[in-house]
């Protein structure tokens, strides 16, 4: 890998309010790939470069989604902004436990439409040109079906022109008209990924894998298979050889969201800088570990 990475992360940002015990929301911004793709800024440091792709309005939800952007060292060279048209909203309930309930306005989103317009054709040119292209489920589903082929053309090419494409498989129900056609779209691009950041309750959920074994199982054509399992051990096979990590403990987790984007962004960082997947691990086990400790997706920096 180049020792100055151009990294690519596709997604939606949404307009987030938090929940608060008082009753008051807290507005802020989030969505996964957002969210891996500021801490990935962050935990990079002076190296590299991180775009963000996605499609927004013309709206001043936008504007300060792309200053905050901006703010955090994020090149918006890949940012659509359609006329007319707004981002997602989502609210967040967190219970005592520190466990989430999300409330979802998404559907009119401008991202939907973030591969199918005129001006989506030399964004998807430009992909394979980077050397890291990363992606979740979430985006799967938001870009829809034409979106979905398309992008998975660019990733055939991005691989052909020796770039590493990084999945998350982050799979959300409630966003797929069925389970059938969300399996049918995770197939096609899991073909075609090189490290894949998986989390065991979603496995099984999608596909009803039992346990590690299995997941593990499923994917032999993939360099990098990461299984993320919350307070356990995160379990790794890398160029044929498994790893265990433990996760670090944490007296008082205050809320959950952004804990395993925070992960999958440490540890590719710290691959991208030369760590053994063990370290990454590790790295993503740290910065997880405070990000469940501060309410909302971005801790202060």
């Amino acid at each position: 890998m180049t020792t100055h990475p151009h990294i690519a992360l596709i997604g939606e940002c949404m307009i987030e309010l938090q929940h608060r015990a008082d009753g008051s929301l807290h507005q802020s911004f989030g969505g996964d790939t957002l969210n891996a793709a500021v801490y990935l800024r962050r935990e990079l440091g002076d190296i590299g470069h991180v775009d963000y792709v996605t499609a927004l309005g013309d709206d001043s939800f936008s504007d300060a989604m792309c200053q905050q952007w901006t703010d955090e060292g994020l090149g918006l060279a890949m940012v659509q902004r359609l006329p007319g048209r707004l981002p997602g909203l989502y609210c967040i309930q967190t219970d005592a436990n520190g466990e989430r309930k999300f409330l979802y306005w998404r559907n009119e989103a401008a991202v939907r439409d973030c591969f199918t317009t005129p001006a989506a054709e030399p964004i998807l040119t430009a992909l394979p040109d980077y050397d890291v292209v990363y992606f979740s489920g979430i985006t799967l589903a938001v870009l829809g079906e034409v979106g979905r082929e398309r992008l998975l053309q660019a990733l055939i090419e991005t691989r052909l022109r020796g770039g590493k494409v990084v999945f998350d498989n982050n799979y959300r129900p409630r966003l797929w008209a069925n389970v059938e056609a969300a399996r049918e779209a995770y197939h096609r691009v899991l073909a075609q990924v090189d490290i894949a950041l998986l989390t065991e309750d979603d496995e099984q959920a999608l596909f009803g894998y039992a346990d590690s074994e299995q997941v593990f199982a499923a994917y032999p054509q993939i360099e990098e298979v990461v299984l993320k399992r919350g307070a356990d051990a995160c379990l790794m096979r890398c160029a044929g050889e498994r790893f265990a990590v433990p996760a670090l403990k944490v007296d008082k987790v205050v809320d959950t969201t952004a804990a395993g984007d925070s992960f999958s962004a440490a540890y590719l960082a710290c691959r991208l800088k030369g760590g053994s997947p063990e370290q990454a691990a590790l790295a993503g086990h740290r910065l997880a570990s405070r990000v469940i400790q501060v309410a909302g997706a971005l801790i202060p920096r």
